[in-house]
């Protein structure tokens, strides 16, 4: 997997530069506490996979106009601000291995340069001037709200279905996805299958990444995480690979997995006992199955296209969200 991410970088430079270019210029903040506290969560070493993946669609979808870069720019801003309300929703204290936001500047501003940085999103999907890509923005903020408060309703709930589980991972994230890839198509001005067929790259990548996400939770130490390991569980949060095992675990199993997952402080044998009985009930495993069908059918929406240069490394990217260890 490292050859392959080294590969997918070497093919992506150029675009990762002038994202980063466009993120820094397009900011366009009044005040420079905004600019500080935006850039401790922009430029703290995202894949910037959303931004690329926006103009990767636009590039197969045959745009040839020169704002594809800053029009990229909105799917970070948006990410970045739902980071900045998240690490405050869940007491979370690290966020890519540096202290959170609102630990060094305060709750209130963390949640207003959110605020700033959902705006600012707003603003560039204007300067697009097509009434659709903003509308699809706009429903993508509604979603993506709606999703944090649907986990947030059920933090900690031990009868968590799947089917809801599933519900937010595409409102909280399958959305923007699937949300950078149609607008792509958008100011491409492609036809409707084209449009449909990134939309659905999109919504089947962000599907399968949050699960790949998921489980690193549960195969990764702090240091390569770039959180606390067992963050997402102390915050409440169930995920496919413990949603799994508890439906399969026999009545003690299952018992033990809730006693750990309703303490909040479980010490590190605890999650370790947690872990072993989530690869004995193959909540780990469905979780692996379950993301690589997602990936296959990304995959499988890009036959649409001709092969080319863009093709193949979208399918990279595909291949690489699946086995990723960071």
């Amino acid at each position: 997997m490292k050859d392959l991410k080294r590969e997918i970088l070497s093919m992506v430079e150029k675009d990762l530069k002038e994202i980063e270019i466009a993120l820094s210029d397009n900011l366009n903040p009044y005040l420079n506490l905004v600019s500080d506290v935006a850039g401790h969560i922009l430029f703290a070493g995202g894949k910037r996979l959303r931004p690329l993946l926006m103009v990767l669609s636009a590039r197969i979808c045959g745009y040839k106009g020169r704002y594809d870069k800053i029009f990229s720019t909105i799917f970070e801003y948006l990410h970045a601000a739902t980071l900045l309300h998240d690490d405050l929703v869940d007491g979370a204290n690290l966020r890519r291995g540096k202290p959170v936001a609102n630990s060094i500047w305060g709750n209130s501003t963390a949640v207003l340069v959110g605020d700033f940085l959902l705006a600012r999103g707003l603003s560039i999907a204007a300067a697009t001037g097509k009434p659709k890509v903003i509308k699809i923005i706009a429903g993508i903020t509604e979603d993506m709200s709606q999703g944090e408060i649907h986990q947030l309703i059920r933090k900690g709930s031990p009868d968590l279905t799947e089917e809801e589980y599933m519900e937010i991972i595409r409102r909280k994230t399958a959305v923007l996805f699937e949300g950078a890839c149609r607008i792509s198509a958008c100011i491409a001005n492609a036809p409707k299958r084209e449009e449909r067929a990134v939309s659905e790259y999109g919504y089947n990548m962000g599907m399968a990444f949050q699960m790949a996400d998921d489980l690193l939770d549960y195969t990764l130490d702090t240091g390569a995480l770039g959180k606390e390991v067992g963050a997402d569980l102390k915050e409440g949060k169930l995920t496919l690979p413990v949603i799994y095992a508890l439906k399969e675990a026999d009545r003690n199993d299952r018992l033990r997995m809730e006693a750990i997952i309703k303490n909040k402080n479980f010490p590190a044998r605890d999650f370790k006992l947690l872990i072993r009985l989530l690869e004995k009930y193959g909540g780990i495993e469905y979780t692996k199955e379950s993301a690589k069908n997602h990936i296959e059918k990304a995959k499988k929406t890009l036959l649409v296209f001709k092969p080319s240069k863009t093709r193949r490394i979208l399918e990279y990217i595909a291949d690489y969200a699946l086995s990723r260890k960071t």
